[in-house]
């Protein structure tokens, strides 16, 4: 039998410091504890050379269970649809308006961290709705 590997998310963004901070809070997850001797790590990043500043962060889940999420600094800014994203999950095992009231609930919190609210998917006879959403450096995903 095979054995599950744990796995890493890996973003490419212009500024980590601010996409982890979103995700961190979109997701309930925390940032690693600081390095010995910081008391953050925006202080440990303040005293790396300018160039190295800012240059990735990270967010994990706090329970262990969720996939840790890497965040690196790339010079190219996004250019194209990614072929890859997240499904935040806040509305499993409803339906109808109340699926949709949690949608558009989470929606606004997102939007209040500076999320981008894109297309709201309705249900069909195949999927339950969900709504289309840009993170902070317009990264889609989904509100399922």
């Amino acid at each position: 039998m095979a054995s599950i590997k744990k796995f890493q998310v890996t973003f490419d963004c212009a500024e980590p410091m601010r996409v982890a901070r979103f995700w961190r809070e979109a997701l309930g997850y925390v940032a690693p504890p600081a390095p010995e001797g910081y008391d953050s790590w925006e202080d440990f990043d303040r005293t790396l050379p300018p160039e190295q500043q800012d240059a990735w962060a990270v967010a994990q889940d706090p329970t262990g269970e969720g996939p840790r999420m890497y965040f690196q600094r790339v010079p190219e800014g996004k250019v194209v649809k990614n072929r890859l994203h997240l499904d935040v999950r806040v509305g499993t095992g409803l339906v109808g308006q109340e699926r949709l009231d949690a949608l558009e609930a989470e929606c606004v919190r997102l939007e209040a961290l500076g999320a981008v609210r894109g297309q709201l998917l309705l249900a069909d006879e195949e999927n339950e709705s969900c709504q289309n959403m840009q993170d902070v450096e317009g990264n889609e995903f989904c509100l399922d």
